[in-house]
């Protein structure tokens, strides 16, 4: 069964933002979005998507109802994102651009508010987790990972030959740069045996409360990942 459109969004804020633009795009000849497919949520800095073409990347791995997405679509996409993003009409120049496909392979793209997770605790980013691998399922990219620190080393809920999201490719280049090791454990899921973080092309990394405070090298590890990927969007 189709997800419905209160299940793709994240609050229903968001939601309304969705159907508005929707609205607004009546008066456009030919203009129709269908049923969403994917909703791809990218954090903005300053009327910018700091990680574009890490998200573009992405985006051409992914498939809509079996098939995947066009080059036109990517063009567009990319293109749309550059050239107007910048002149855009909307409240919040540090929200998230939202990127609708519909169930026909239509697209619209619109901006909503940005709000942190009220919840972080490690039981709740490994259920935001395990939604993101139910839409891997069907479009190929989990848009959110979770991780852990142990020893040193940086392990990922992910498959070794697996595409990540933009912020998942950029979290493995920043552990790959610091010289930490990193392994994948697959995308069942982790079994935890240190400090646990969220990796998302919405949030960046979020490091679980559980973790916060505690001193030591595994937790130090994922505050870089953390502070590295926040500095883009200050």
């Amino acid at each position: 069964m189709e997800p419905t459109a209160s299940e793709l969004f994240g609050n229903a804020e968001d939601q309304r933002a969705y159907e508005e633009f929707c609205a607004n795009q009546e008066q456009v000849p030919a203009f129709e979005l269908d049923r969403p497919a994917l909703v791809c949520r990218w954090r903005m800095a300053k009327r910018t998507v700091p990680l574009l073409n890490r998200h573009i990347r992405a985006l051409s791995q992914r498939v809509v109802s079996g098939a995947p997405l066009t080059r036109n679509m990517l063009s567009w996409a990319k293109q749309h994102v550059e050239w107007s993003l910048a002149d855009g009409a909307y409240d919040d120049p540090n929200g998230v651009l939202m990127l609708v496909i519909d169930v026909n392979g239509n697209a619209a793209m619109t901006v909503g508010s940005y709000e942190p997770l009220s919840d972080t605790s490690a039981a709740a980013l490994a259920e935001r987790a395990a939604q993101a691998r139910d839409e891997a399922a069907k479009t190929g990219i989990a848009p959110e990972l979770l991780c852990f620190a142990y020893d040193g080393v940086l392990h990922i809920a992910a498959e070794p030959d697996e595409v990540l999201c933009g912020a998942g490719t950029l979290v493995e280049q920043l552990a790959s740069t610091r010289g930490y090791a990193i392994v994948r454990d697959g995308a069942a899921g982790l079994v935890a045996t240190g400090p646990v973080a969220l990796i998302s092309d919405e949030h960046g990394v979020v490091v679980s409360e559980e973790a916060a405070g505690i001193e030591s090298q595994d937790a130090a590890m994922l505050d870089f990942f953390a502070s590295g990927v926040a500095k883009l969007y200050a």
